[in-house]
This record gives C-alpha cells, sequence and structure tokens, in this order.
C-alpha cells in the first residue's frame, strides 16, 4: 500500500492555501525542513522565500510552470509558488526566471494569493 502523499499548509495574510507534494527527493527534503516562516518576495505574480538546507536533486528541473505549482529553486535555495503571470510570461502560464524542480501543487485556487501581494511574511507547514 502507498503512503498518500505529503500535504503542506501555506499562509500569506488572510489567505490559507493547501498543497499536495510529489513523491521526490528534492520534495521530501522541503517537507523535513518545516515549518518556514520568512520574508516574502513577488516577481509578478510569484512569491517566493528563502528555505535554507535544502538539497536539490533537480529531478524535475523544468522552466515550463502552471498556475498552482510549487518549485524548489536550488541555486537560490528558495521556494516559488506560482499563480500568475511573471515578467517572462508571453501567455498566460507563468514562467520562472530559471529551470526550477515543481515539487508539488496548490490544491484548490492558487490565484486567491493575488489579494495578498502586500503581506510581508509567509509561512509554511506541514498539513
Amino acid at each position: 500500500m502507498t503512503e498518500p502523499a505529503k500535504r503542506i499548509r501555506i499562509t500569506v495574510g488572510a489567505v490559507q492555501l493547501e498543497a499536495e507534494l510529489k513523491r521526490t527527493k528534492t520534495a521530501d527534503e522541503v517537507y523535513a525542513a518545516l515549518p518556514v516562516q520568512a520574508p516574502i518576495n513577488a516577481w509578478g505574480e510569484e512569491f517566493y522565500f528563502k528555505i535554507p538546507g535544502v538539497k536539490d536533486y533537480r529531478e524535475t528541473a523544468t522552466s515550463q510552470v502552471k498556475i498552482g505549482d510549487v518549485a524548489y529553486w536550488g541555486a537560490g535555495q528558495v521556494l516559488a509558488i506560482f499563480f500568475g503571470r511573471t515578467p517572462m510570461s508571453m501567455g498566460a502560464d507563468p514562467v520562472p526566471a530559471d529551470r526550477v524542480n515543481v515539487i508539488g501543487r496548490i490544491v484548490g485556487d492558487a490565484t486567491q494569493l493575488r489579494r495578498v501581494m502586500e503581506a510581508p511574511t509567509i509561512r509554511v507547514e506541514r498539513g
């Protein structure tokens, strides 16, 4: 019997979302590093923040992401949450600044994060 997917809870201001993690080594590393509360950075409609101590296995390194993807960028030691267009977008999909490992996906409507663009911090914990 396979174990259920690991879930995380993401809180930004008044918005709380859950995400389901993939079964990858990088996703397991991120899960092990939780909980994390950090200053939040925005790049278009992408939130990203430092999450140190995570080994990046680059299993799913890609520049193709969708709204709702949760990804880890090893070079910057940051977790990124995509909820809309980024400065590099040509269409409706977000485009990361560099290749990232997609480690999970928001369950529900990631575009709710547009309501909390001014929030100073993000909290991510095991769900």
